[in-house]
């Protein structure tokens, strides 16, 4: 089977041959392993990526095969883990908000790199940490994962309205946080924030 074989059909042939769920980890692993790595640091995101696999292994059988791309549903079981350490995940946000110890981060697909690497990088963690979870998960999944409405809705089993609802709350909030903080910058509160989180407008 070659490359240019979809998920849907190596997990397909993975159901006879397990050895075709080498193609989905070699494809995936390391964007989900960077995105737990995000939310809860390096070293707990080598647990949650390598059991995310795991239970994508599992659970293969019940994979529908209708669906090429198996980026939401990889994403959806690494949600679920993720929801285990929510309190992780604010820890390290609030750490980089009072001290900018910067959150891992891939700087070249990152929409976050787009920020400024001082006051602003730790007033979006703040806020981000404000968040609450379930509207925190659509943002970042949107943001950090690069997934469209309706592949956000499958990795999180709600409906497409749910995820744009979610999403524009957050945005708002986030918006919001970072005005608040934007009584010392030069630039209109507005444009700052857009400037360190593209994604909110």
């Amino acid at each position: 089977m070659s490359e240019a074989q979809t998920d849907a059909q190596l997990l397909a042939a993975s159901r006879s041959n397990p050895h075709w769920f080498v193609g989905i980890f070699d494809r995936h692993f390391a964007p989900i392993h960077r995105y737990a790595a995000r939310r809860v640091g390096p070293e707990l995101a080598d647990e949650l990526a390598a059991e995310t696999f795991v239970q994508a292994f599992e659970r293969r059988r019940f994979y529908d095969v209708r669906r090429p791309d198996a980026r939401p549903w990889l994403y959806g079981i690494a949600a679920n883990l993720l929801r285990q350490h929510r309190r992780t995940e604010r820890r390290q946000l609030r750490a980089y908000a009072r001290h900018g110890v910067e959150p891992p981060v891939d700087h070249e697909s990152d929409a976050v790199s787009r920020a400024d690497a001082g006051d602003q990088g730790r007033r979006l963690a703040a806020a981000l940490a404000d968040l609450p979870a379930r509207d925190r998960d659509v943002l970042l999944l949107y943001a950090w994962a690069d997934l469209t409405y309706d592949e956000i809705g499958l990795a999180l089993d709600v409906p497409v309205g749910t995820v744009r609802s979610r999403l524009n709350r957050a945005r708002r909030r986030v918006r919001v946080s970072l005005q608040a903080n934007e009584d010392n910058a030069t630039e209109r509160p507005q444009q700052a924030a857009e400037e360190v989180l593209p994604w909110t407008s």
